[in-house]
């Protein structure tokens, strides 16, 4: 679900926000949407945790480790070298 957000910014600014995003081939909307997802990503703890292991999920998948057995398999075996 979305809703709007009504803001201030003077006349320059505006415009200068206007330009970038037709640089960039965007609206004013979905560029003030990615800075505010930009923003609470680096600011969001929560969001960044989520999005870490988000990155570790896919670099799992990538490599064949897929499941709660593999997984342990795995801690199992980093543990039994780290003892060496």
């Amino acid at each position: 679900m979305t809703t709007t957000m009504i803001i201030r910014i003077d006349d320059f600014k505006k415009e200068r926000v206007s330009q970038l995003a037709k640089r960039e081939g965007k609206s004013v909307s979905t560029l003030l949407r990615e800075l505010i997802d930009s923003y609470l990503r680096e600011r969001d703890a929560s969001l960044y945790i989520d999005d870490l292991w988000q990155r570790i999920g896919q670099r799992m998948k990538g490599t064949g480790i897929d499941s709660e057995d593999k997984i342990d398999q795995l801690i199992h075996e980093v543990r039994k070298d780290r003892r060496r």
